[in-house]
């Protein structure tokens, strides 16, 4: 644990068992840039503990703090939740394919990246055995509610971008 003492403005504090501490998002934040593999650990905690605007107001109120917490909120600004959708999400707009959302709310679950008119669900991330047996559920559903389910690997998406890009583009013309 490292201590540092500093001013801090109130929306940046809160208590916590009688302790003065930052609030989620500054703690999000200050320690994506302690960490080495920072994104990652921002990924993960944009996923499950702190929303993305509660990050960026912290990072606001103390611009010029870190040199690395912006281009690290560059990265997450798209609201993906993963170094491999923000790749996904950038060879789309490279592609100048259009038409997608990211976390679009299907039952009890979120699509990763859905062309939501045409049904095609995206690429999804598995941390572990439990969000993959989930997304097999997700996708079990998905298909009984007539969307097409594309999958790819991290290889896919960084060796072979243009061939993704164009079973996405042929896939949501199919759809259309």
């Amino acid at each position: 644990m490292r201590f540092r003492r500093r001013d801090l403005p109130g929306e940046d504090v809160t208590v916590l068992r009688g302790v003065r501490v930052t609030r989620p998002g500054l703690t999000a934040l200050e320690t994506a840039v302690a960490v080495p593999d920072g994104s990652a650990f921002l990924d993960r905690a944009l996923q499950r503990h702190v929303p993305f605007d509660e990050v960026y107001r912290a990072y606001c109120r103390s611009v010029g703090s870190w040199h690395s917490a912006g281009t690290l909120l560059i990265a997450a600004a798209d609201r993906a939740d993963s170094a491999a959708e923000r790749l996904v999400v950038r060879l789309l707009r490279g592609a100048g394919i259009g038409g997608w959302v990211l976390g679009h709310p299907f039952g009890p679950w979120r699509i990763d990246l859905a062309f939501v008119r045409e049904k095609v669900d995206g690429w999804a991330w598995h941390v572990d055995a439990d969000r993959f047996r989930a997304d097999r559920r997700k996708q079990n559903a998905l298909v009984r509610a007539g969307w097409d389910p594309l999958r790819f690997t991290w290889h896919d998406l960084d060796g072979r971008p243009h061939d993704v890009a164009g079973e996405i583009r042929a896939t949501v013309a199919a759809a259309a």
